[in-house]
């Protein structure tokens, strides 16, 4: 079946067709949000309103992209939905801590669970360490560094996602390297970021 007639029978809501959508894009849809969102519960979940997100938009998809690179560009806006919210709760709690009104953390870590088959890295403190100073890179460094170094995703695809033109992620790809270059060499020098 050609990628129209599909899209035209998940408008309609068959059921098949939505089926089928799960089968060809649940696991590679879980790779992109793992790869924003090192923890399996988290990525699990941003996974499944990526694809209530899919399911409620689909009438919305103009066809000016490929269904994959739509599917994508959700799924990449709701992984960095929920870093943010998870920045401003942790930005909130240290701030009812500073203001002496102190409420109990979360203790598990942000980065507790790393299994994502394209970071391959010897152990799990390194992807620790690596995965924070990625998160504390500028968010348009940190999506097209992520889409590309940990998610696979050719230039191209990523122009596509972004909507960003070819030099600009070439650039801002080249920014990225050097800021986690100097971010790492700080960290292994002082241990901190």
């Amino acid at each position: 079946m050609n990628e129209e007639n599909f899209i035209n029978k998940l408008r309609l809501g068959n059921q098949a067709a939505f089926s089928q959508l799960l089968d060809d894009y649940q696991q590679k849809v879980f790779g992109t949000c793992i790869s924003f969102i090192p923890n399996k519960e988290d990525a699990e979940d941003v996974a499944q309103e990526v694809f209530l997100e899919v399911f409620k938009s689909i009438s919305k998809f103009k066809g000016d992209a490929k269904l994959s690179t739509w599917i994508y560009k959700i799924a990449t806006n709701k992984c960095l939905e929920f870093i943010r919210r998870k920045n401003t709760k942790k930005r909130f709690a240290f701030m009812q801590t500073i203001l002496g009104n102190e409420i109990p953390l979360d203790k598990t870590s942000y980065f507790t669970e790393v299994n994502h088959p394209g970071v391959l890295l010897e152990n799990k403190e390194k992807s620790e360490i690596i995965f924070r100073a990625i998160n504390t890179l500028p968010e348009s460094q940190r999506v097209i560094f992520t889409l590309a170094k940990i998610d696979g995703k050719s230039y191209q695809e990523i122009v596509e996602i972004t909507g960003k033109s070819l030099s600009s992620v070439e650039s801002i790809m080249f920014r990225a390297k050097k800021g986690l270059q100097h971010k790492l060499e700080l960290f292994y020098k002082n241990e901190k970021f």
